[in-house]
């Protein structure tokens, strides 16, 4: 169809180019693998090239059977067409666990690599830990530096083209970066016009980090959210001025913060829909002023994985006093 060219990429610190925009796979409930693969096809179809998944979402089988079928229907040429970027879960949080995770990872894919392989969250639990009602027993401590090394070694194996984090605050990149012999290519964290990250999102510019938006439409209708982004006045008011869907002025604004959104619509004119803000239009410094001006609160607190007696006994020791 010819869409794929609108999409701009970034080169990344690895070297290696991203697409500027990404589908996300995760879902509660998940829909069943016929209904998923057609879903990412007909994302590909209008021009996706960036997929987001991780071990924890169950979304990773259905992804590599969609990239399978998308290469024999020759709506792709092949693989290296896409950009595929899966997560390593707090179970597997430990050095020794990382490497056979990401095999498992890339046998449900059907891959040889992923392109991006990201530490899901700073936070280690026991193998075999389900759910979020967790008891003091389920944390271990977790081994950034152990942990960091194992994923240097996904990526010089070439298992993972490049590698990153994902819901890292300001502290805790830069205790990885004392470390780092390979720096993350990437950090991908709750982002929305209701929370800006102002302090964080400079912060990885300065280091080189490109930050990628979960939720960059505040996830309402997950089982946690908010509607601070879709119900916004100013984001009603500038979406009526401009002709636009409130949808494409918050992900606009996303993408003029120099960030890169995973947006996670199932539905196709939607896709399409959110594809459109790369197009050739912008928001006035006057808008931009108004965004900013929204009242900001965390979406995702994450209170599961803090407690008293466990490695988080604080918010702020979680998200590292972000505001």
């Amino acid at each position: 169809m010819g869409k794929e060219q609108i999409i701009p990429q970034v080169v990344l610190s690895s070297g290696h180019k991203m697409p500027l925009i990404g589908l996300g796979s995760g879902a509660v409930p998940l829909p069943p693998p016929e209904i998923l693969i057609p879903i990412f096809l007909d994302a590909v179809e209008v021009g996706y090239r960036h997929f987001d998944t991780a071990s924890f979402y169950g979304s990773e089988e259905a992804l590599g059977g969609a990239v399978k079928e998308a290469i024999e229907r020759g709506l792709i040429k092949g693989r290296e067409e896409l950009f595929i970027t899966s997560k390593l879960w707090c179970t597997e949080n430990q050095p020794g666990l990382v490497l056979p995770s990401l095999k498992n990872t890339l046998k449900r894919l059907g891959l040889e690599y992923v392109d991006l392989y990201l530490v899901h969250w700073p936070v280690a639990l026991r193998q075999g830990v389900v759910g979020f009602n967790l008891t003091k027993d389920d944390f271990l401590p977790f081994d950034m530096k152990g942990t960091w090394e194992a994923m240097e070694e996904c990526s010089k194996l070439g298992l993972a083209k490049s590698i990153g984090v994902s819901n890292f605050g300001t502290k805790k990149l830069s205790e990885l970066l004392e470390h780092a012999t390979i720096p993350p290519a990437v950090n991908q964290v709750e982002m929305h016009v209701a929370w800006q990250q102002k302090k964080l999102v400079g912060f990885c510019k300065e280091k080189g980090i490109l930050v990628c938006a979960w939720s960059p439409l505040g996830a309402n209708g997950a089982c946690w959210g908010t509607l601070a982004v879709m119900d916004s006045p100013v984001l009603k008011e500038i979406a009526a001025a401009k002709g636009k869907s409130v949808a494409q002025i918050a992900l606009r604004w996303i993408y003029e913060q120099g960030v890169c959104p995973i947006v996670k619509s199932f539905n196709k004119d939607r896709m399409m829909q959110n594809l459109q803000v790369l197009n050739d239009w912008e928001l006035s410094k006057e808008e931009l002023h108004k965004i900013e001006q929204i009242p900001q609160f965390r979406g995702q607190k994450a209170e599961c994985f803090v407690r008293e007696d466990g490695p988080y006994k604080s918010l702020e020791e979680l998200w590292d006093n972000d505001p």
